[in-house]
């Protein structure tokens, strides 16, 4: 039975010696609470540089929500290569007391589970997915961010490029199999985007800090657009999951859920500012 729907849709070292080399130079950061961020959450992540990249879709192309196509500039920003995993989220719970997410697996608690450690992490809101990244001295990108760090600055429909999707760039248009549905993670390198951050299109939909508006293209900021300043009922979700069709696996794919939305389809992953930008 179909269980989860669009809502609407030898580097690991390198890595992690150039986030270091730049947040050295930050006035945003030091090196101290990169070293506190990393003993909590052990991830690599990848520095996006700052510039300007196309976001959204040209006239005719893709849904009316991705639309106009834009010139965006983004400031420097890191971003977790990989989404939050069940290792690194009980990590979180053990040392915070916060809720354990529902086992989308089978009976008993999710923690009793084994061999789905370096799963995604689903089944968590928007607020858990806040709080994690809060924990880990982090937070969760902007829209704008995650597209960046999807598709880089060539204007291309999918991480990989424009070739459409198969089963070694992505885990999509499936059907729930347990533990069998979900990959883990990084472990399909072909569909990598520019900038080497891995799994952004299928296996697991990824909460985004912005609030969803249809028409807000039309009107936001080209310099790190923050997502509407006016509260909404719903937040913003990019990346598509396993049961997502190739069309809301793109990059430009915008989906939305409302704070309470638990899906075994629905994951996130993590960012830091690397020079001082307002953030909420």
């Amino acid at each position: 039975m179909k269980t989860e729907s669009w809502c609407c849709r030898a580097q690991r070292s390198h890595m992690s010696v150039a986030v270091v080399l730049v947040v050295a130079l930050s006035p945003a950061f030091s090196l101290d609470a990169l070293a506190a961020s990393k003993d909590l959450d052990p991830v690599s992540m990848v520095t996006i540089p700052a510039g300007e990249f196309l976001m959204g879709n040209p006239e005719g192309k893709g849904r009316d929500d991705e639309r106009p196509q834009r010139s965006v500039h983004l400031d420097e920003f890191a971003i977790d290569q990989v989404e939050v995993t069940n290792e690194r989220y009980m990590a979180f719970v053990k040392a915070t007391g916060h809720r354990t997410p529902p086992n989308p697996y089978g009976t008993g608690p999710i923690q009793s589970m084994k061999g789905i450690e370096q799963l995604p992490v689903v089944q968590m809101t928007w607020y858990d997915a806040k709080a994690y990244c809060a924990w880990a001295k982090k937070r969760l990108p902007t829209e704008a961010e995650w597209e960046k760090a999807a598709r880089g600055t060539d204007g291309r429909l999918y991480p990989w490029g424009n070739d459409p999707p198969n089963t070694k760039r992505a885990n999509f248009d499936r059907e729930w199999e347990d533990e069998h549905t979900l990959h883990k993670v990084g472990s399909l390198p072909d569909g990598n985007s520019p900038y080497g951050v891995k799994d952004m299109a299928g296996n697991v939909r990824e909460w985004v800090s912005d609030w969803y508006d249809a028409e807000y293209y039309r009107h936001a900021p080209d310099r790190n657009p923050q997502g509407p300043d006016k509260k909404g009922v719903v937040r913003s979700i990019r990346g598509g999951s396993w049961h997502s069709p190739a069309s809301d696996i793109t990059a430009t794919a915008r989906g939305r859920g409302g704070f309470a939305l638990q899906t075994h389809g629905t994951g996130f992953r993590c960012a830091r500012s690397l020079e001082p930008t307002p953030r909420e």
